[in-house]
């Protein structure tokens, strides 16, 4: 009687060990081909309507109101309502807007216009748009100048003031549905992780989603009592904290979770086993790190969205596909571009990337402002050939010009540059 007990009891336990094994090994297969797990669907959401339309060209915007972000005071957030008080279109929870700015000179001899770009960091509104802008001082041990945008920002933007802006745009951003995420954030690269918490917080409570911000310390962590709230109230939403470089008095697990930089062995030990999609943004080596890690651990391809602070300077390994998911004609590599203003002329190899990171290459200076197709800084005409575009900008340039951050040529090619 005793030998039947026990062999029943060993028949239970494998068979819950079996079971145990199939399904995870299925997760295992889910989450390597990028396939959503069969019990992770949350209910239907009344998602915000577009409504409003954009406006093309730049639109005035009264500053409303600044606010302190960070224990340092490097950053803040600048509230900005429509001069005409009418509603405002909504806008995809990562996107940026573009600034018009009249910036002093460096010789005090008047000023001069820049193009800026700077992320969204709230869920939308109909009456207000929110950015948040950190103070880039200059390099250690350079002579190089600290950042003007930023800097003039802090300096000389006030309440009342008036800025000169563009309708929201940009192609990094939360993909609509219901899978898991993970939001990965290096310093200021918080503020369009902040925009897509926020908006899963009003328009998806229910939807899985793990914050890592890295940061040195407690002194530079921005908007910290906003994370730990939504964190506290949901407990679907798991915050990681993590500090590179602690304060004395900062405290694990009251101040932070993880003492050392967000890397994929973090995730390792913190993520469930989920086909979960990854925004990240953040400094360009911490996204170089990241992105070749979340690839060599096996994460889909089309699970890593991301933008660094020159969002072209990232490479991924894999070779991109279309849409359709035909296959992409590689570009030649006997290509001639011609810099008429510089001077130079160079040949150019699909590994020289965009005809920006080329330029630069070459050391000519080029003047532009998202990387990302979405300002128009980098606007340049074409003299001869023909360029191609690596997405659809978001800027329309004008007829006879190319946008360098985003293009790269396709014939012989001749810049007015």
């Amino acid at each position: 009687m005793l030998l039947w007990i026990v062999l029943g009891i060993a028949l239970q336990v494998g068979l819950f060990l079996g079971i145990s094994f199939w399904q995870h090994w299925q997760s295992y297969s889910r989450l390597k081909h990028g396939q959503p797990e069969a019990d992770e669907s949350i209910p239907a959401v009344s998602l915000p309507k577009a409504g409003v339309a954009g406006w093309s060209g730049f639109r005035p915007f009264k500053v409303a109101q600044r606010v302190l972000e960070d224990a340092a005071r490097q950053i803040c957030s600048f509230y900005l309502e429509p001069e005409d008080r009418q509603a405002l279109p909504s806008y995809k929870p990562g996107q940026f807007l573009t600034f018009r700015l009249d910036v002093p000179k460096a010789d005090g001899s008047g000023t001069e216009q820049i193009t800026r770009c700077y992320s969204l960091s709230d869920a939308p509104q109909s009456d207000h748009y929110r950015v948040s802008i950190k103070r880039v001082p200059p390099p250690p041990k350079s002579d190089h100048l600290p950042g003007r945008s930023s800097n003039f920002f802090h300096d000389h933007i006030q309440v009342g003031m008036t800025l000169q802006v563009r309708a929201p745009s940009g192609h990094f951003y939360l993909e609509p549905g219901s899978s898991p995420i993970v939001l990965i954030a290096g310093g200021i690269g918080i503020t369009p992780m902040l925009s897509m918490l926020n908006w899963c917080r009003s328009y998806q409570p229910e939807r899985e989603v793990w914050f890592f911000y890295g940061v040195r310390n407690s002194k530079e962590t921005a908007f910290a009592a906003h994370l730990g709230a939504i964190a506290a109230a949901k407990p679907n939403v798991h915050l990681r904290l993590c500090f590179s470089d602690p304060l004395p008095e900062d405290q694990p697990g009251r101040d932070f979770h993880h003492r050392g930089r967000v890397d994929v062995n973090l995730f390792r030990m913190e993520l469930p086993l989920r086909p979960y999609h990854y925004y990240i943004c953040g400094p360009t080596p911490m996204m170089e790190s990241l992105v070749a890690g979340l690839e060599d651990w096996g994460v889909p391809d089309s699970h890593i969205h991301f933008e660094a602070f020159g969002p072209a300077c990232i490479k991924r390994r894999k070779a991109e596909t279309p849409a359709n998911g035909g296959a992409i004609a590689a570009p030649a590599s006997d290509i001639t571009v011609t810099f008429a203003k510089s001077g130079k002329q160079a040949r150019w190899s699909p590994q020289s990337g965009s005809l920006l990171e080329f330029a630069e290459s070459q050391g000519i200076a080029i003047d532009s402002g998202c990387r990302a197709g979405g300002c128009g800084t980098c606007q340049t005409t074409i003299r001869s050939g023909e360029v191609s575009y690596r997405q659809s900008p978001d800027y329309d340039p004008e007829p006879g010009t190319c946008l360098m951050c985003v293009c790269t040529p396709k014939t012989h090619v001749t810049l007015e540059a």
